[in-house]
């Protein structure tokens, strides 16, 4: 069993900075792809982005240029780093683990705030 917790948000203003941690349970990097999601109150959860088997990274055209995703094997931790950030990117933010293979298990994180103030 996987587990996930996420750390880092908080509230800031329009334009300034968080970086999100998410910490996994043993060594899963490698039988995993490693995702960032996030629900706004009212909308669907949605991608953010995502280090995808082979360590290729894709980002939402909302987080393309202001955040970065990535990931210490060593500490089994994955980071969101979030740039200039605007009032729309108020949500919460998971974690997500999927495996590999085609019928794989998923697991989530519980969840942190990201909260920005204009």
């Amino acid at each position: 069993q996987v587990q996930l917790v996420e750390s880092g948000g908080g509230s800031v203003q329009a334009g300034g900075s968080l970086r999100l941690s998410c910490a996994a349970s043993g060594s899963i990097f490698s039988r995993h792809t490693m995702s960032w999601y996030r629900q706004a109150p009212g909308k669907q959860r949605e991608l953010v982005a995502e280090i995808i088997r082979g360590g290729s990274a894709n980002y939402a055209d909302s987080a393309k240029g202001r955040f970065t995703i990535s990931r210490d094997n060593a500490k089994n931790t994955m980071y969101l780093q979030l740039n200039s950030l605007k009032p729309e990117d108020t949500a919460v933010y998971f974690c997500r683990a999927r495996e590999f293979s085609p019928f794989g298990a998923t697991y989530w994180g519980q969840g942190t705030q990201v909260t920005v103030s204009s």
